[in-house]
């Protein structure tokens, strides 16, 4: 493996705050190096400088300790919605490897990049899982089993919120990672919210460490089950978004 100058990551860490061990700033290294070896023949991300797929991929996935400062202690089970290269699912698998993770995601190519990553890192206590959330929130063994839903999928957030709540217990959080504001999606959004079951916490604003990249995240309750006729069909959520 090449020698790799992890200053600023570190220090990047330190803010959130989230400290790992040697073993894990190797895991997230090889990941990098895997993503940047599978990215030369398969789409997975438009990011590949070393600084920036750190920042922008690393530390934004682990910035949900913002949100849930109780990842370092408990054994949650999370799901990854639409998880693509593994973001922010991976990331918070090598810093918290206690959470218990999903990782779903419909392009079965990027599972099998997916289950590399798992295996090259030693990863235990997660699974990649090739589907459509639409027709994974239906089966006995995914609905309402999750303490946790993420995702940085891109998708207005009425259909997001069909697509991860179907997943959380009542109790659980489903908690969108958005580039931007937001305040008229979730706006938009809140009907969708509440006819889930779900009901917005709170929306927590932040930039990424020692940077001028600006961040959200959508924290919503978990509060009723999910009546049964949702998620729709696969496209439809995305088609026609409720509302």
């Amino acid at each position: 493996m090449k020698d790799y100058n992890l200053t600023q990551f570190r220090n990047d860490l330190a803010q959130l705050p989230v400290s790992l061990d040697k073993g894990q700033e190797e895991q997230f290294l090889l990941y990098y190096e895997l993503l940047i070896q599978w990215n030369e023949v398969m789409n997975l991300t438009a990011i590949t400088d070393f600084d920036d797929v750190l920042k922008k991929h690393f530390v934004d996935s682990l910035s949900l300790i913002r949100a849930l400062p109780r990842l370092t202690q408990d054994s949650l089970s999370v799901i990854d919605i639409g998880t693509g290269a593994g973001f922010p699912g991976i990331p918070l698998k090598i810093a918290f490897p206690d959470l218990q993770v999903t990782l779903l995601d419909s392009l079965n190519k990027r599972i099998n990049f997916l289950n590399e990553v798992i295996n090259k890192l030693g990863l235990r206590g997660i699974e990649a899982v090739h589907g459509r959330a639409e027709d994974f929130a239906k089966p006995f063994r995914f609905r309402e089993k999750y303490d946790i839903c993420v995702s940085r999928a891109v998708a207005n957030l009425s259909t997001l919120s069909e697509y991860c709540l179907p997943f959380v217990k009542v109790g659980g959080k489903f908690i969108s990672y958005k580039s931007e504001k937001g305040e008229e999606e979730t706006a938009a959004a809140e009907k969708a919210i509440h006819l889930l079951g779900g009901q917005v916490q709170t929306k927590i604003d932040f930039f990424l460490p020692d940077s001028d990249i600006h961040r959200v995240l959508l924290v919503i309750n978990k509060k009723a089950v999910t009546p049964k006729k949702y998620p729709r069909k696969a496209g439809l959520p995305a088609k026609e978004p409720i509302g």
